[in-house]
């Protein structure tokens, strides 16, 4: 007797990592939102499929219905389930203030990202009171791992034969970025490897400069990031200097 999609656990698995797909979606898209084509062509669904899942996802409130503009967004039960007490909500807390600091010592904009599968998320950001703000990245936004100077942190964290694993996984997410490739952000990780920082000049958002480090974790491979973003035209070499000693002594403080 033939088993039916409904009693295939197959079936259901593969319903579930769809629909995880088409969250993680929403998730990069942040406020902006993502028309139904981005979303298929996102996570290599057939419109129809995607169309299907996102109706879903909207009864349980897990998305928003599209407004005049077509896209669509996280829903408001996202964020409620967000609210719940967990470890990431814990590593908010506690680096908080060391982001803080940081962004006031340094007048950028400072982010605390942490690693999700070959993804990096934006847990936290503290806003910086230059009156030019450079803020290319929004909380909750997700990006792959070697975009942005925290993503390639955390991308140089891992063990060398994994991180090659990642970035041909990733390979195809760059074409959405001109400077970038897989033998960008590998130069961009061995420089990470060697000095313990890595430089995003221009390479993700056009006239954008960004630093981060891997936050060091005592007997595993760091999953938290600290990171900032400024205007190219504020930063020179004696600044990035400044800006290497205001992260140690911060993050020493916070450790």
């Amino acid at each position: 007797m033939g088993t039916s999609p409904e009693s295939d656990p197959r079936s259901g698995t593969q319903a579930i990592r769809r629909a995880a797909g088409v969250l993680r979606s929403l998730g990069k898209a942040g406020a902006e939102g993502v028309t139904l084509a981005e979303v298929a062509a996102d996570c290599g669904l057939a419109r129809s499929t995607a169309h299907r899942i996102l109706r879903c996802l909207i009864e349980e409130r897990l998305a928003s219905s599209p407004e005049r503009d077509k896209r669509y967004r996280l829903g408001e039960l996202v964020h409620e389930l967000s609210l719940a007490p967990s470890a990431s909500t814990l590593e908010v807390a506690h680096w908080r203030p060391v982001l803080t600091a940081i962004s006031r010592r340094t007048g950028a904009t400072a982010y605390l990202m942490r690693r999700s599968g070959v993804e990096a998320v934006c847990l936290a950001k503290a806003d910086s009171q230059a009156l030019m703000r450079f803020v290319p990245v929004e909380v909750g936004q997700r990006r792959l791992l070697g975009v942005g100077a925290g993503a390639t942190a955390l991308l140089a964290a891992l063990d060398k034969e994994h991180g090659e694993q990642v970035i041909d996984l990733i390979a195809p997410g760059l074409k959405p970025y001109p400077r970038l490739n897989p033998q960008s952000v590998r130069s961009a990780v061995r420089m990470a490897r060697k000095t313990g920082f890595a430089l995003s000049q221009g390479t993700v958002v056009k006239d954008g400069f960004g630093m981060g480090t891997a936050v060091p974790s005592a007997g595993s491979t760091p999953h938290l990031a600290l990171s900032i973003a400024a205007h190219a035209s504020v930063v020179t070499e004696s600044t990035i200097e400044e800006w290497k000693r205001v992260f140690a002594e911060e993050m020493s403080a916070g450790a």
